[in-house]
């Protein structure tokens, strides 16, 4: 029976796992890199503004919601929070726009003044988000598992459809032209993206389970880290771990970058896995299968740099997610773009001085690219990030005329910071290589992939590597399901709360 637990990593699934460890009568201490909990929920503040680089949507928030209960265990709540009007807006070059309102009511209303004759086709999308009014589904697709999906395909086999689709795929159902651009950029602006999680972010908005927590993603991550450490947890701070120590195939401690060791009888990662499996563990415990989820990623990666800011505007008005379609591609960075898309924080007064407001814009871009600039010129570098500012500004000023004197703070990160910061091997989108397709069978299906290594005993993965789904509830639910499995194999019941 295990006593001890170390955990590599404070992010949502390191958190998670101390807390329910404490809990359920383990002894944790976890080791973070950083100097603050969170590990990619984070977000800072420079003079006034609070710029997140983390939440979009907040799912948990319903009282009746499957989610809502873990983020009460782990301390999220109470809390102040935002109910927003729309999921994502997209305007064109000459000023027509679409909002995709989370009242189904409107936005129908508001699709067919766009496109009447699209009508066939807006229909079937409003009856699509009704599909998903589930709470088994809901449960399903939170707790990643596929088997829970099954009954609902048995009474409903034609919601299978949805699940097939991306955003691309659907948005070529509509005739109007608009449509067909605007419809494809609902997710993050990436057409490849699943349209059942389109539905899901529908159906959260419309019933209260997706909100804003007040203040972002620091404060979410620090009232998470209150919990732990009321419960008799322990966060290093600083510590870097350099290996996990290994004895007849048995992890059993770990090694900090300063050649500190320390011992416990399960260690958990919630750090990047390909630097977890390579580094830290030098490659011992790999199979075919693990080879191939440490292959790295496709160079193009969402969300790669991140123009933040500080504007002498009120934003109060404005949708919270704005797509702006251009009238030409722009290339910035060595990188074109069709379209940009601003994050628009008016709705919440904390993140802004009174009367001014806060915008993140978030572009894809080349890993490699930025890698190379980083490694090569840190003078160019610095000087690159400056004249994506300065482009994003201009486009901006097509739709907000007179913010380009308007600014008064800009912070640009990319890959790189995150790379610095959270130790990953490629900035924040540390997933496993499995040739995501979004399909059915590669997001739900348990035996795809598992949270341990072939030949180590334990040793655990949480978060991100674990879920290969990227948002806070997966990940917070990963460092729970890893407590439930050890109690289980310990023979002791688990509990949720102390």
């Amino acid at each position: 029976m295990a006593n001890s637990i170390i955990i590599i990593g404070a992010g949502m699934g390191g958190l998670s796992a101390g807390i329910y460890g404490q809990i359920n009568g383990y002894e944790t201490q976890i080791y973070e890199m950083h100097t603050k909990p969170g590990g990619q929920c984070a977000s800072w503040r420079r003079k006034g503004y609070t710029f997140d680089a983390c939440i979009h949507h907040f799912f948990g928030c319903n009282p009746n919601s499957s989610v809502n209960q873990m983020w009460n265990e782990l301390g999220v709540f109470p809390r102040e929070l935002v109910k927003l009007n729309e999921c994502t807006s997209v305007v064109s070059h000459d000023g027509k726009i679409f909002i995709d309102y989370y009242n189904l009511k409107k936005l129908k209303n508001t699709l067919y003044k766009l496109s009447p004759a699209d009508s066939k086709t807006i229909e079937q999308y409003i009856r699509g988000i009704n599909a998903f009014s589930s709470k088994k589904i809901d449960d399903a697709i939170n707790s990643g598992s596929m088997w829970k999906l099954i009954p609902v395909f048995l009474l409903k086999p034609w919601i299978i459809r949805w699940f097939r689709m991306n955003m691309r795929t659907f948005a070529e159902r509509f005739s109007d032209p608009f449509l067909r651009k605007a419809f494809a950029e609902l997710i993050y602006s990436n057409p490849d993206a699943p349209l059942f999680f389109h539905f899901m972010r529908h159906v959260g908005g419309k019933n209260g389970d997706i909100q804003w927590p007040v203040g972002g993603a620091a404060e979410l991550a620090q009232s998470i880290e209150k919990r732990y450490l009321k419960l008799g947890g322990e966060i290093r701070y600083n510590s870097r771990v350099d290996k996990i120590l290994v004895e007849n195939d048995k992890a059993v401690g770990i090694k900090l970058i300063d050649g500190k060791e320390l011992r416990a009888d399960l260690i958990i990662s919630n750090a990047d896995g390909r630097k977890t499996v390579v580094n830290m563990l030098d490659g011992k415990y790999i199979n075919d299968r693990v080879q191939n989820y440490c292959t790295p990623l496709s160079d193009e990666t969402p969300f790669a740099v991140n123009v933040c800011l500080g504007i002498n505007r009120d934003l109060a008005g404005e949708p919270s997610s704005l797509v702006l379609l251009l009238d030409h591609p722009v290339t910035i960075a060595n990188h074109k773009y069709e379209s940009i898309e601003a994050q628009l924080y008016g709705f919440d007064k904390s993140m802004a001085p009174a009367g001014k407001g806060t915008i993140k814009v978030e572009l894809p871009a080349r890993f490699s690219y930025w890698k190379q600039l980083y490694n090569d010129d840190r003078k160019k570098y610095n000087q690159e990030k400056h004249k994506v500012a300065e482009q994003v500004i201009g486009i901006l000023e097509g739709y907000f005329q007179g913010i380009q004197n308007q600014v008064e703070v800009i912070d640009v990160y990319t890959l790189m910071t995150w790379e610095r910061y959270m130790g990953g091997t490629q900035g924040w989108f540390n997933f496993p290589n499995r040739k995501l397709d979004f399909s059915m069978r590669e997001d739900f299906s348990d035996k795809k992939f598992k949270t341990t290594l072939p030949g180590l005993s334990n040793f655990y993965f949480v978060g991100t590597w674990a879920t290969a789904m990227g948002s806070l509830a997966h990940n917070a639910t990963s460092g729970k399901t890893i407590i439930r499995r050890i109690c289980k194999k310990d023979g002791k019941e688990f509990k949720t709360q102390p």
